[in-house]
C-alpha cells in the first residue's frame, strides 16, 4: 500500500470551464488524468487530494465529477480549496455521498487520518499577501488565524494517532497538506510555519500554484520540507510521497 499525492484537479465533467488558458498541459487533461492516475495507483493504496476538486457551484453540479473520482483506483482524502464552491458542511457532504453511492472518498477537514505508513493533517491555507488573491473585502488577518486554528485542530488530532501508533510500536510521521503554499518564493506565512514546528512536522504539501513548472519540487523552510503538488507541475501523474526521499 502506497501513499500519493496530487491537487487541483479542477474537474469540470457537467459545467464548460476550459483550462488551456493555464498552458498547454491542460489540453485533455481529464482524460490524461484518468490514464496516468490507473497506470501508477492501486485499490489498495491512498491518494490525497488537498483542494480545487469540481468547478460546480454545488454539490448536484459537482456530483459527476466526485463520482468520477471515486471510480477511479484508491482510497482518496480531499480537503478544501479556494474555488470548490460546491464544499458543504461535512455532515451534509457524507449525506450526500450516502446517497449517490460515493464509498471511497473522505474529508481533511478539522481532522486527520492514519494511513498505512503516515499521519495525514491539513487544511485550505492562505495567501499572505493581499496583491496575490483577489477576493474582495476579505479580512486577511482573520482568515489565517482561521485556518491557522483548524491546522492546530487537524494536528492536534494527528498527534493522538501518532501517539496511538507509538504505544503499538510505529513510528508514522506527521505530513500536512494545504491547497494554498505557506512558502512560496519571496513570501512565508509564518503563523503556519510555527504551528507546524510546534508539533515536529518535516513534509508539507501544497497545490494552487499553475503554469509554473521550472520552480523546484521541493524547498525547505525552517526545517520543513514544502512540496508543490499541483496536477499540471505533476503532468496529472499522482505523486508517490515517501518524505524521506526528500529529506
Amino acid at each position: 500500500m502506497s501513499l500519493f499525492s496530487i491537487a487541483d484537479l479542477h474537474l469540470s465533467l457537467t459545467v464548460d470551464k476550459p483550462m488551456d488558458k493555464f498552458g498547454y498541459r491542460w489540453t485533455d487533461y481529464q482524460e490524461k488524468l484518468e490514464k496516468r492516475w490507473k497506470a501508477v495507483v492501486s485499490e489498495d493504496d491512498t491518494v490525497i487530494v488537498p483542494g480545487d476538486i469540481s468547478w460546480g457551484i454545488d454539490l448536484p453540479e459537482a456530483l459527476a465529477d466526485l463520482k468520477f473520482i471515486d471510480s477511479l483506483p484508491g482510497k482518496k482524502i480531499i480537503g478544501k480549496g479556494n474555488h470548490d464552491y460546491w464544499w458543504s458542511t461535512v455532515t451534509k457532504m457524507n449525506a450526500f455521498f450516502k446517497e449517490h453511492d460515493i464509498t471511497t472518498i473522505d474529508f481533511l477537514f478539522n481532522n486527520a487520518h492514519e494511513t498505512e505508513d503516515y499521519i495525514i493533517s491539513g487544511t485550505r491555507g492562505w495567501y499572505v499577501e493581499e496583491k496575490l488573491q483577489v477576493t474582495e473585502n476579505a479580512d486577511y488577518d482573520k482568515i489565517v488565524a482561521r485556518e491557522n486554528q483548524r491546522l492546530e485542530m487537524s494536528l492536534r488530532e494527528a498527534q493522538k494517532l501518532r501517539d496511538a501508533a507509538a504505544e503499538r510500536g510505529e513510528d508514522k510521521p506527521i505530513l500536512v497538506y494545504f491547497h494554498f503554499p505557506p512558502v512560496f518564493k519571496h513570501f512565508r506565512c509564518s503563523e503556519f510555519i510555527e504551528t507546524m514546528k510546534k508539533y515536529g512536522v518535516k513534509n508539507c504539501y501544497f497545490g494552487h500554484i499553475h503554469s509554473n513548472y521550472n520552480i523546484p519540487r521541493s524547498t525547505e523552510t525552517d526545517g520543513i520540507m514544502m512540496t508543490i503538488i499541483s496536477a499540471d507541475y505533476l503532468d496529472f501523474i499522482p505523486m508517490i510521497t515517501c518524505p524521506s526521499d526528500y529529506q
